[in-house]
């Protein structure tokens, strides 16, 4: 497995992360995965409060209690539960922030956060109030970096010359290339990870039936996922062909794949492996995959 910085921060994590939203609530399940996971190199969890209410920071807490000095677990706030249940706000006031952070530790087992990250945010969210709530927690010692999860190119750039994030989570795919317009060059130049979710694009590159997928019609991802598959061959998967896509982007450190089952971790773990793809295949993958523009929150 291979490791890379967390932006400018000491941390180094598995170009493979672990995305834990799916895993559902079976804690015998999660536990066996999470630890053959980190059995087979990967180190970076990534969850959030939102999730199932809580309950998967707790099921990926239980799991990983006994080796939590050597994993990087990340999580999320900002979405804030109604107290009936009914469906989430968005709330990225300071006071929220500082509260929260404290029922996720408690949930997630431990005395720090690896990588707190706001999940989400718009131009209108009082930023500066967001960074002041991390930064404090960060002097505290209750989080060891923070970052965000965003794809809006305008909330990217602020928090990246206003704040000392490390990282920003952002959907990036063949089949959503946005990021290539301004945001990978920006995050590189200012050393800011960027950890990439959606690599296979629900499914949609490994052969699922094609629909149509931000602004590409079902017959172009299709052509996608045709090239995807061309590239293939055995023992090279074309769930390993779409994630290395993402992986030989410089300013990606990990691609962060959901998984849900051994399998689906099996898969993810022989991406690792997997020989770079050739100039050749990585420009066959562009051509058929042309890339979009961001129409909202330049």
């Amino acid at each position: 497995m291979k490791y890379n910085h967390l932006g400018k921060s000491e941390l180094q994590a598995s170009e493979i992360g672990f995305g834990c939203m799916s895993l559902g609530l079976e804690q015998a399940h999660t536990s066996r995965l999470l630890r053959f996971a980190f059995d087979q190199g990967i180190n970076y969890f990534d969850t959030a409060d939102l999730y199932d209410k809580g309950q998967n920071e707790t099921a990926v807490g239980a799991a990983l209690r006994e080796v939590r000095q050597q994993v990087i677990i990340a999580t999320k706030v900002g979405n804030q539960w109604r107290p009936d249940g009914s469906g989430w706000d968005w709330n990225p006031r300071k006071a929220y922030i500082l509260e929260a952070v404290e029922q996720s530790l408690r949930r997630l087992q431990t005395d720090y956060i690896d990588l707190y990250q706001l999940h989400g945010g718009t131009l209108d969210d009082p930023i500066d109030e967001v960074i002041e709530a991390f930064d404090l927690l960060q002097q505290q010692g209750k989080i060891r970096c923070y970052g965000i999860s965003s794809i809006r190119p305008n909330v990217i750039r602020a928090y990246a010359e206003r704040s000392k994030a490390v990282s920003v989570m952002m959907q990036y795919s063949l089949l959503d290339r946005r990021p290539e317009e301004t945001c990978l060059q920006l995050l590189e130049h200012n050393q800011i990870s960027v950890l990439a979710r959606g690599s296979l694009a629900q499914g949609l590159l490994l052969g699922k039936e094609s629909k149509s997928y931000l602004g590409h019609s079902a017959g172009q991802v299709a052509k996608v996922a045709a090239a995807v598959k061309a590239v293939a061959s055995p023992g090279r998967s074309a769930a390993g062909v779409a994630a290395r896509f993402v992986l030989q982007q410089q300013a990606v450190t990990s691609a962060v794949i959901g998984i849900r089952t051994e399998a689906h971790l099996r898969e993810a773990l022989a991406t690792s492996s997997m020989a770079p793809l050739t100039p050749d295949e990585l420009a066959a993958l562009r051509v058929a995959a042309p890339a979009l523009l961001y129409e909202q929150h330049r």
